[in-house]
């Protein structure tokens, strides 16, 4: 049986939509006119006959496929092994670009234009529509008359472009089912689609090997890789492994690989890269590691002792700053736990500027939806990134992670919106029962159930209820509702989570003053939790406030004048064990980013060693200022040296003071001011009754 590209993207459409979809719908998702719909319907048809399914077309509301579920899902299987001579604009594009990435000299037009079995006009126009992902990649696309078609670039370039087209075209599923070597489930023959071309770029046998070595070596990280990560992880890797072999090397920013080697995930890179090297009999460059390690750092399913000391520059914290500034001021509103959102935002961006930066792309198959479901958020926060990061463009898949940040700050709690739901069937027995419990056990803001029929309907109020769901189409009802399954499909649940979240959102943007619900304790235990948490964080504000000193410095305006000159003392005071140690990392620090606060004369200098024993804060003025880097890539004139030292293996209460305090320097325009104050006293004071602020949050959460 022969199906167009075209017409397989109509049936799958049609299958992925619950609901009734219009001609005017599917002409813009397929990007054709509606007379080419119609024309593709009529061929449609002839292949749904066969598995017993129809097409229902109803005026006003549109189109859906009609039949029972066994029998779309048999279409579905079904799609994916018919006979395919014609691809989909996009799929043969990806194709031609994987072509001209693999090969080494040009490709005449017309090799192309047969492989495919279009024109060669076609060909061209592909290679125009392509200018824009190329342009993205930094990569060149050389024509000539008589010498064919070939595409020029930096390795690093041509491997994000091929990660972005598997990324693209090739479904993690398909990648998990090929590890898993479930060739059982696959057509004996190889069918030539866009997804077995993709992953024909790596050997498969390579594939399983790297798997098994990552597998065995992520258990030592301490946390867990989503199968997207993990995928992507294992193909990345794949990539490289067959690019290597050809000699196709990359090189890594040195300076930032430095700063990567005292991560734990530098040091399990390492480790993948070294078993690779037994493995495959192969030198693997330092370069590389780095390129893994961004991924671990990237991959990250949580920050759960995230600080903007420990892993993060406080240069990415004052750009996080800023986009939380402007968000709030766009809202009009404060977002809950200000502090959470920064350091979740810190850690997020840190890998995600060096991304950016070297055109690592990333995928998130939940794009689509978060932007639909969280359409003004989105917008603010695109506009965001474009204004605080100007250098860099975030694309729609990085700026999505970015929302659900805001959005869970914004949400405050899951417990904020307690929903009431109504199911309706067509008896109210038997199937809405069935998709009651079904509700009730998997989606946790349902709080409770109410089951009625179709008849029943006009006898009750349905606008007491915040969720409709229905397995039978209901008509002249004016509340929105679900139509779904009785058995609640993984569909129907992403759906109707999707108008929870629009409706959890929609009550945060509106409401300020809504506090999150807290747990009834007792007396006792609130009495004690309180006590602890005093004790917990009180030691080390006070050790920290105690070590606190402002002292000016006369040296001559070099760095390596100056710095000596105040961590002398410093051990002299317990504080720090071997200064010569500490100032040669103080100095690396500075030649690897920007330590200056823009519009300000203060520069943090900050670092973590074993040599250092206790945490510390001070303030040095400078006689004789010195020019720095700014974190904003701007010179600032530092008239005021702010230096934070804590032990290699601090606890996380200590970490999370210095975190704070490093907050407080990019806080607002009355922080900046009392730190550049020189003023001993006034600065004590303030940050005193700040980290008397920041140890009652945290008590009282």
């Amino acid at each position: 049986m022969y199906i167009s590209g075209r017409e397989r993207k109509l049936i799958e459409l049609l299958l992925s939509h619950k609901e009734a979809v219009t001609i005017r719908q599917l002409a813009q998702e397929l990007d054709v006119s509606e007379r080419t719909v119609h024309r593709d319907l009529k061929n449609a048809e002839e292949i749904l006959q066969q598995y017993e399914l129809t097409i229902h077309k109803k005026s006003g509301v549109g189109i859906s496929i009609v039949g029972d579920e066994e029998s779309k899902d048999r279409l579905i299987l079904a799609t994916l092994q018919l006979e395919q001579t014609d691809y989909t604009p996009e799929e043969r594009q990806a194709m031609i670009l994987t072509t001209l990435l693999e090969a080494k000299e040009p490709i005449k037009l017309y090799t192309l234009a047969s492989e495919l079995q279009v024109t060669i006009a076609t060909i061209s126009n592909d290679l125009d529509a392509l200018q824009p992902l190329l342009d993205k990649y930094e990569l060149h696309l050389i024509r000539k008359r008589g010498y064919g078609v070939k595409v020029e670039g930096e390795e690093a370039n041509k491997r994000s472009a091929i990660s972005y087209l598997i990324s693209q075209h090739v479904d993690e599923s398909e990648v998990i089912t090929l590890l898993r070597r479930n060739i059982e489930k696959q057509s004996q023959e190889q069918i030539d689609t866009i997804s077995n071309r993709l992953l024909g770029l790596v050997d498969q046998a390579k594939l399983t090997i790297i798997e098994q070595t990552v597998d065995r070596v992520r258990k030592k990280l301490p946390y867990e890789l989503a199968d997207s990560a993990y995928v992507g992880l294992v193909v990345h890797l794949a990539l490289a492994m067959e690019r290597l072999q050809k000699g196709e090397n990359i090189q890594f920013d040195s300076n930032y690989l430095n700063e990567l080697k005292d991560t734990p995930e530098f040091a399990i890179a390492n480790d993948i890269l070294r078993e690779l090297e037994k493995v495959f009999q192969m030198d693997i460059p330092s370069d590389e590691t780095g390129y893994i390690t961004m991924h671990l750092l990237g991959a990250k399913l949580r920050y759960d002792h995230e600080y903007l000391l420990e892993e993060a520059s406080l240069d990415i914290a004052f750009k996080a700053q800023e986009l939380i500034d402007f968000v709030s001021k766009r809202l009009d509103k404060q977002l809950f736990n200000p502090e959470h959102i920064l350091n979740d935002l810190v850690a997020h961006l840190k890998p995600t500027v060096y991304r950016l930066q070297q055109g690592m792309n990333i995928k998130n198959p939940l794009v689509k939806e978060i932007e639909q479901d969280y359409q003004t958020l989105f917008s603010i926060i695109e506009e965001g990134v474009d204004h605080v990061f100007s250098n860099l463009t975030f694309p729609k898949e990085e700026t999505a992670y970015l929302v659900l940040h805001f959005a869970s700050a914004l949400l405050k709690s899951e417990d904020d919106l307690a929903i009431k739901a109504l199911v309706v069937c067509s008896s109210g027995i038997g199937t809405s029962k069935m998709l009651a419990t079904k509700i009730s056990q998997q989606i946790t803001e349902v709080e409770s159930v109410d089951s009625y029929s179709l008849l029943e309907l006009d006898q009750i109020r349905t606008e007491d209820y915040d969720l409709i769901i229905s397995t039978v189409p209901i008509k002249n009802i004016e509340e929105e509702y679900v139509l779904a399954s009785p058995i609640l499909t993984h569909a129907d649940i992403q759906h109707i989570k999707s108008i929870i979240r629009k409706r959890k959102m929609n009550r945060s943007m509106v409401q300020t003053t809504d506090q999150p619900i807290k747990k009834e304790i007792t007396l006792k235990e609130n009495v004690l939790r309180r006590l602890h948490g005093m004790q917990h964080y009180s030691n080390e504000i006070l050790s920290i406030l105690d070590r606190f000193y402002l002292q000016t410095v006369e040296e001559e305006p070099l760095l390596e004048k100056v710095l000596p000159s105040i961590c002398e003392p410093l051990k002299q005071q317990g504080v720090i064990q071997d200064w010569e140690d500490v100032v040669e990392k103080l100095l690396k620090r500075s030649k690897t980013g920007g330590l200056g606060i823009p519009d300000t004369s203060l520069a943090l200098f900050h670092t973590r060693s074993d040599t250092i024993t206790k945490a510390s804060f001070t303030i040095y003025p400078l006689k004789n200022p010195i020019e720095v880097d700014g974190m904003d890539g701007k010179p600032v004139t530092m008239k005021n040296l702010l230096l934070m030292l804590s032990p290699k293996d601090f606890n996380d209460a200590g970490l999370e003071v210095l975190s704070y305090i490093s907050g407080l320097l990019i806080k607002d325009e009355e922080s900046k001011k009392v730190f550049q104050s020189q003023d001993e006293e006034r600065i004590h004071t303030y940050l005193t009754c700040q980290l008397n602020e920041f140890i009652t949050e945290k008590i009282d959460q």
